[in-house]
């Protein structure tokens, strides 16, 4: 089965060809960054104005690299959501609209579920069961997946989402958006213990996140002591990003043993921290507990996990009728 797979959830527009759901013949992202930047994160309007103007082009050049015809697409999936509804319509309007012209099965794919499956076009895969971290957007959520269709939900960000603060974080020391790979950059040239920020870990036995104290915390230090100078600042930033990885590691890790499962996986925006995944490793490693993260052009959004999903519902009849639409909140399981 050739499917094309179409993104369009939030800043990235983005289109793959993919073969029976694991061989990536193209993946073509049309980032929204430097638009983007200058307001300190994503802005609505603009993102589906410009989702509009790369869509047709960017599915054009999906098909054009992966060296096949129109005629030769058998099936179609799009994020359905969640997302940001005005984005999320481009791609999901113009997919079923692909589809209907030329009476193809069309699958509207949860954008989680896609990420997960971001771990399924790896050439060395997670078994099931294993523990699932997804880090998009506004989410941060751990599963415990038992099979290709079955995501338990074990927890979620109960305010912001470890990405969101890494966001705000670099606003509030004026290092622009998106605030992770800047964080991550300069963490590198401090130590991360000389600031000690504080590790919410809730209740007992919770596998839920909270990340706005972090944030008010630093928020609080940047006022109380002036910060100005750049060697401040990636001080605060080695602290704090610290702090964010201790919280996603040990809830992992939590998750991991009360499943006794021996395998975690990492996705999203966040599985691209290559600090992150190191210490999850190591950590991982004195538990005898295995790490999978994808290579770095499946870690944030993009077509090709949403064809890998779409791959497998087609197969089970999941499709979408002409009348279903977007969703902007989570439905996964």
């Amino acid at each position: 089965m050739i499917l094309l797979g179409i993104e369009s959830s939030c800043d990235e527009t983005a289109a793959s060809i993919v073969q029976d759901g694991t061989n990536i013949l193209s993946s073509v992202i049309a980032s929204q960054i430097d638009v983007h930047h200058k307001y300190g994160g994503v802005v609505p309007e603009l993102a589906s104005r410009m989702h509009i103007e790369a869509i047709t082009p960017v599915v054009d050049e999906a098909i054009k690299k992966a060296n096949i015809k129109i005629k030769d697409i058998d099936a179609v999936a799009a994020t359905r959501g969640p997302g940001l509804i005005g984005a999320l319509l481009v791609g999901f309007t113009f997919a079923k609209s692909f589809a209907f012209a030329r009476h193809l099965p069309f699958a509207g794919v949860n954008h989680l579920e896609a990420h997960i499956y971001s771990l399924f076009l790896m050439k060395k895969q997670p078994g099931f069961p294993f523990i699932a971290l997804v880090v998009s957007g506004g989410h941060t959520n751990i599963y415990y997946v038992t099979s290709y269709d079955n995501f338990e939900l074990l927890g979620q960000t109960r305010d912001d989402a470890a990405g969101e603060a890494f966001d705000k974080v670099a606003k509030m020391l004026g290092l622009g958006y998106p605030g992770g790979p800047i964080i991550e950059s300069l963490a590198k040239t401090k130590s991360p213990d000389v600031i000690s920020f504080p590790r919410t870990m809730l209740e007992k036995g919770s596998f839920d996140f909270s990340f706005s104290g972090l944030k008010s915390s630093v928020a609080r230090y940047i006022h109380d002591n002036n910060i100005t100078t750049d060697d401040e600042k990636a001080q605060i930033a080695a602290s704090f990003q610290e702090a964010v990885i201790d919280v996603l590691s040990q809830k992992l890790i939590n998750a991991a043993k009360a499943k006794k499962c021996k395998r975690i996986g990492i996705a999203g925006g966040v599985s691209a921290n290559k600090t992150f995944v190191e210490k999850l490793s190591k950590k991982a490693k004195d538990k005898k507990i295995e790490i999978f993260a994808p290579p770095s052009e499946l870690c944030g959004d993009n077509a090709a996990m949403v064809a890998a999903r779409g791959y497998t519902m087609i197969q089970q009849g999941n499709t979408c009728n002409l009348d279903h639409d977007v969703f902007s909140k989570n439905k996964i399981n």
